[in-house]
């Protein structure tokens, strides 16, 4: 039996379905843009004036614009996977000179280290393989008391979805979602500081099943695991899960629970030394101090 344990994310499909669900992913992207506004209201909350801003995973380029509007001065980079998400980026600020998008991957970040102060991210983290390499990243871009503020889905994310699927076949029909702590942990691990989450949830109604994974596939986020069944779904086994999925509905709608993590953490105020690949550790002269007497 397939378990989450076995769930690996092939991030060419991911970067295929975002291309091609760019043109039409503002049409039902209303929880990304709910999330995202609650998201950027919790910047009310810290003083923050940063030079240089990254929206990681920048989609269409609403946050991205958002960002801008907030910080007026700073220089925001708007980042994604898809390079249709990016053109979508660079049309909605095509006028704003400190706007610019890049094609790339959250794990190879094309950015200096301690270039940013703000990094940014709503619904990105559940299509990146490894959050190690990405917090890694984001720590290496910081600079010291930078703030990475973020948003991603919990493991109860459609989970009425992924209960139906289980009773056709055992088979990976549904995305997994990583575990608030394994990301607080993660975080740990990438030495930021402070880390702080919580959890929301929101549930969304539809009147079929079928309009729900509509809406997944527009909005790319349907089955992008490496262990997916390949080729099409036969019909009777799509018939049982949509059966499946009955036992659920309640005044007529069916119900799609989302599991909300927010996050933050802070880079150190100083840069932790490390050593090179030949074991010498180098330390700049900024952080050498004379022992008191």
């Amino acid at each position: 039996m397939t378990d989450d344990s076995d769930f690996h994310l092939d991030w060419r499909l991911v970067r295929a379905n975002f291309d091609a669900s760019a043109a039409r992913y503002d049409e039902v992207a209303v929880l990304q843009r709910e999330v995202g506004t609650r998201l950027l209201e919790r910047l009310d909350l810290v003083k923050l004036a940063p030079r240089a801003v990254l929206d990681l995973g920048c989609g269409t380029g609403v946050g991205t614009r958002a960002l801008l509007d907030r910080y007026p001065r700073a220089l925001v980079t708007g980042l994604d996977l898809a390079p249709a998400m990016c053109a979508l980026t660079r049309a909605r600020s095509r006028w704003l000179r400190k706007v610019r998008a890049v094609c790339a991957d959250a794990a190879r970040l094309p950015l200096a280290d301690d270039s940013v102060d703000l990094v940014f991210s709503n619904f990105t983290l559940q299509w990146c393989s490894d959050l190690d390499r990405v917090f890694a990243e984001v720590r290496r871009v910081l600079r010291p008391n930078g703030l990475l503020l973020f948003t991603t889905l919990g493991p109860d994310t459609l989970h009425e979805l992924r209960a139906a699927w289980a009773t056709v076949d055992d088979r990976v029909h549904v995305n997994a979602f990583t575990d608030m702590h394994d990301i607080g942990d993660a975080l740990l691990r990438a030495r930021l500081a402070d880390p702080v989450m919580d959890v929301e949830r929101f549930t969304l109604t539809y009147p079929q099943v079928r309009t729900l994974m509509q809406d997944l596939k527009v909005l790319g986020a349907h089955n992008v695991s490496a262990g997916r069944t390949r080729g099409l779904t036969g019909p009777r086994r799509l018939a049982a899960m949509i059966a499946a999925y009955e036992r659920w509905r309640r005044d007529g709608q069916l119900p799609a629970t989302y599991e909300i993590v927010y996050g933050h953490a802070w880079a150190p105020a100083q840069k932790l030394v490390q050593a090179d690949a030949g074991g010498v550790v180098h330390v700049p002269l900024s952080q050498l101090r004379r022992p008191r007497s």
